[in-house]
């Protein structure tokens, strides 16, 4: 049974940093220029903790949280884990290569955090962003899910963004027994409309999955760079798997999930925690 949950927050924040408005409090306004996403304090409490309980409403017991390699603030508050003694907390470090200025992406993130805690290549596992507020119901699913290699598909008409703002995340396309087919990373906006399920409707990935270390592995020891970005990206690792070795299956939700990736979010996020915590 799938019980550990492995948190992307090595990124280094650019567009959270180079956003700009002029109503967050000075306080907030700093840790945004500063800080990792996950730490910026919203409703008094960092962004993390949230998802941190919603992870352990859905039943998580172990936690992986990868960081870049300043991560004396994410230890400091999470390390001894006294507000969270149901979870066990530990951290990799995803190393920036000499050649290379910022991280390498999300599949060398996860690859790294393998390399350094060898048992999860034995172990099913699930993988989500720092900067998402995954509901409870979401990460319950993609961690009970008796498939290998899951997903998470939301329904872009439960999105509350703009299609500007989907055009920055990735589709996802599926045959008529939800099994992945294709991910389509930061699509122009006037071919969102192309990608449209059985269902009729159009399926937007947020970085929710479940995968099996055994067989992901390879995959992200082989991930090719991305053409354009030059990361290796999840997506990618993902794609080789269902075109060589294994499926992924997709579970469709319909609800709408909080991303924190500019100063204009922080607003929202605070009303949408206010409301639900």
């Amino acid at each position: 049974m799938n019980k550990t949950l492995i948190i992307m927050a090595g990124g280094t924040s650019s567009r959270m940093k180079k956003s700009e408005n002029n109503y967050l409090s000075e306080k907030i306004q700093e840790q945004a220029n500063k800080r990792s996403k996950g730490l910026i304090e919203l409703g008094g409490k960092p962004f993390m903790d949230y998802l941190l309980l919603n992870a352990i409403g859905a039943g998580y017991k172990s936690i992986y949280i990868i960081t870049g390699e300043d991560s004396e603030l994410f230890r400091s508050l999470y390390q001894n884990n006294a507000q969270f003694p149901e979870l066990l907390i530990q951290f990799a470090t995803q190393y920036i290569p000499k050649d290379r200025e910022k991280p390498f992406g999300t599949a060398d993130a996860v690859h790294q955090c393998m390399l350094q805690f060898p048992a999860l290549k034995e172990l099913n596992f699930s993988v989500c962003n720092s900067d998402n507020l995954y509901s409870m119901a979401a990460l319950k699913a993609i961690r009970t899910s008796k498939s290998k290699n899951t997903c998470v598909a939301y329904d872009i008409d439960h999105l509350n963004y703009s299609k500007e703002r989907i055009s920055q995340f990735a589709l996802m396309k599926f045959d008529n027994q939800y099994k992945l087919q294709n991910i389509i990373e930061k699509p122009e906006v006037d071919k969102i409309n192309q990608c449209v399920d059985v269902e009729g409707k159009i399926r937007v990935s947020m970085n929710l999955f479940s995968f099996n270390g055994k067989i992901f592995f390879n995959h992200l020891e082989k991930c090719p760079i991305h053409p354009i970005r030059n990361e290796k990206e999840l997506p990618s690792a993902i794609i080789n798997m269902i075109h060589e070795t294994d499926s992924m299956l997709g579970i469709p939700f319909a609800e709408h999930i909080p991303d924190l990736t500019s100063k204009e979010d922080v607003f929202k996020l605070e009303e949408y925690i206010a409301k639900h915590f």
